[in-house]
């Protein structure tokens, strides 16, 4: 329990006293009642299956003593579900805007304002585009679709700020490059023996992140049949959507490792297609997959701001800090 030895004066003048805490009590006060952990938490495909066009938030506003919607500290995740000749506008404070298209077919418009450019794009299946600050864009869909939508807000928010002004062009990703990377991926080798099979996307105004914006990072992962991932951990945190599976992946996370490399008293966390799940910075994690074919999984990441703070801390178990 957290000790108060003493406050300041009086408060006068518009100025508050301090608290002043033994450090012993008050140096990591990443516990329960004080600043609450980030939780393990999934979101099942159901969510989005059936229904009116609507916005559907990853809310674990609740859990974390934070504004809402946000799915953690820094990020709020949702699904936008679209039916046919219907759209809905993703609105939000953000400096970051991310989506990727689980299923359907539509297009994005977003007005200009000022300097900004307006942002007309075309989407489907497998495509993921960002979106700097600027007005709401306006998603329309041409057959039934859902979207992944990912956004800095809650960092914002916590900040007491508003995004001002673009940091980045908007970018898009077509279905058909990633696919292409993936092939030449898989032909390599060498990428049967990494820790990872996967893609990182970057945006060309962030190569020293090599992020796919100032504050996200995005990957496409294959997890092949058979593959018992070696676990790693980072400082960020993973907001992870489950692209395509069969029955028999599941990733397992925890706290510790053990001597081998395994992970002591792990939390599984059984895959859906279009399920999503969140997992927390500093925690190890291990993909499995027994299905009998290739699964794939995107996972969204506040790492751009971490490797801009240098606090990112990739770490393999066996105490490697990268892998190659």
């Amino acid at each position: 329990m957290t000790q108060t030895l003493s406050t300041g004066a009086a408060s006068h003048d518009g100025l508050v006293s301090a608290e002043i805490y033994d450090y012993r009590q008050a140096a990591n006060p990443v516990r329960p009642g004080l600043t609450e952990p980030i939780p393990y938490h999934a979101w099942p495909a159901a969510l989005h299956e059936r229904g009116p066009t609507a916005i559907l938030p990853l809310d674990l506003s609740q859990q974390l003593g934070c504004a809402g919607p946000a799915t953690s500290p820094a990020l709020a995740a949702h699904f936008l579900r679209l039916l046919p000749g219907e759209g809905t506008k993703a609105a939000a404070q953000a400096s970051s805007s991310l989506f990727y298209v689980l299923r359907g077919r539509g297009q994005l418009e977003r007005p200009a304002s000022g300097s900004i450019a307006s942002v007309e794009l075309h989407w489907s299946t497998g495509d993921l585009f960002v979106l700097p600050a600027g007005e709401t864009p306006l998603l329309q869909a041409d057959e039934e679709s859902v979207l992944y939508w990912v956004h800095d807000g809650p960092l914002l928010t916590h900040l007491g700020v508003e995004a001002s002004r673009p940091r980045f062009r908007p970018l898009h990703v077509t279905s058909e490059s990633i696919e292409a990377e993936l092939v030449q991926l898989q032909a390599d080798p060498s990428a049967a023996r990494s820790n990872r099979m996967s893609l990182l996307l970057g945006h060309p105004e962030f190569p020293s992140s090599r992020t796919i914006s100032h504050t996200l990072w995005a990957m496409v992962g294959l997890v092949p049949d058979g593959a018992v991932q070696p676990p790693h951990r980072h400082q960020s945190v993973a907001l992870d959507l489950i692209i395509d599976c069969d029955p028999g992946c599941y990733t397992l996370v925890g706290t510790e490792v053990d001597p081998s490399g395994a992970i002591r008293n792990p939390h599984r966390i059984d895959w859906e297609p279009g399920g999503a799940f969140i997992t927390p910075p500093g925690h190890w994690h291990a993909h499995v997959n027994g299905s009998g074919r290739m699964a794939r999984l995107l996972p969204i990441q506040d790492a751009g701001l971490h490797t801009y703070l240098r606090s990112l801390d990739i770490r393999f178990s066996g105490g490697l800090a990268s892998q190659d």
